[in-house]
């Protein structure tokens, strides 16, 4: 009997065959790795699901915000009408239609700058919404009002926009986005003392506050000529918008006393 010969009664060790393990996995270390495996696909399951809820309740909520809305686009004989295309220059004197607490918030009644800074005398520039709340003028560049040379940047002449702008006011511009994404904004603006702004997309927060920086230069001599020293804040803002219509609210926060010309509008490159 040789020294590996099995004794009576054993049963015999079987011969491992080439290349194959002689050692066996416990069952219960083949559990656990299971259960790990079947854990990061209901991770990865339950990510998904919640991104596809999260962009459900955003669509529905921007869907209904629209839904609800009464304002309408601004029209009249030289602006077609429509919601302002974004990228492009969003004019803030074209704000909605709608009145009072339901396209912008004013202070008070009265339109400050047409009708009566700027005589009603039938021109257009002059009587620009004048019988609505919101403070609308232009710039002017006779006696060197909006062509100074202590602006920063130079304004177009006879550029419409909102000022007289006091902390709670707000208005709404509707726009139309070629497709969806993020935006960025530049904001040609006047601030005598500087300020805050913000800006909501379809009811919802979604840039701000934003600082504006004041244009008060005290070299200049005219007092009053403060409030007409124009800059452009680039890429002031940047929000996200979905793919067509779409309801800017433009909220003055802190400071006030800023004329607000236009928002241009660029696809954000980052």
């Amino acid at each position: 009997m040789t020294e590996n010969a099995p004794q009576a009664g054993e049963n015999p060790k079987p011969t491992p065959v080439a290349g194959e393990s002689t050692q066996q996995a416990p069952a219960d270390q083949a559990a656990p790795a299971a259960a790990k495996t079947n854990w990061t696909l209901a991770s990865v399951r339950f990510g998904a699901l919640f991104l596809l809820f999260v962009g459900i309740a955003v669509w529905a909520y921007r869907t209904d915000y629209l839904i609800r809305y009464k304002g309408t686009p601004f029209q009249d004989s030289r602006y077609g009408g429509g919601p302002q295309p974004v990228p492009g220059k969003v004019e803030c004197a074209y704000y909605d239609v709608g009145g009072e607490g339901v396209a912008y918030h004013d202070s008070d009644a009265n339109n400050s700058g047409s009708g009566a800074l700027n005589p009603a005398d039938g021109t257009y520039l002059n009587e620009f919404r004048k019988g609505e709340g919101v403070d609308i003028s232009y710039t002017k560049f006779h006696d060197q009002i909006d062509n100074s040379p202590f602006n920063v940047v130079a304004p177009p002449e006879n550029q419409l926009y909102v000022g007289w702008t006091e902390p709670g006011e707000w208005f709404n511009i509707t726009v139309r986005a070629a497709r969806a994404g993020n935006y960025t904004a530049d904001l040609l603006y006047t601030s005598n003392r500087g300020g805050t702004i913000s800006i909501d997309v379809n009811g919802k927060p979604a840039a701000g506050p934003l600082a504006i920086a004041s244009t008060y230069n005290a070299a200049d001599p005219l007092a009053w000529r403060q409030w007409h020293h124009w800059n452009l804040a680039l890429a002031l803002a940047k929000v996200r918008l979905g793919p067509g219509k779409n309801v800017l609210t433009v909220h003055i926060l802190t400071g006030g006393n800023m004329n607000l010309a236009y928002f241009d509008f660029k696809p954000a490159t980052n």
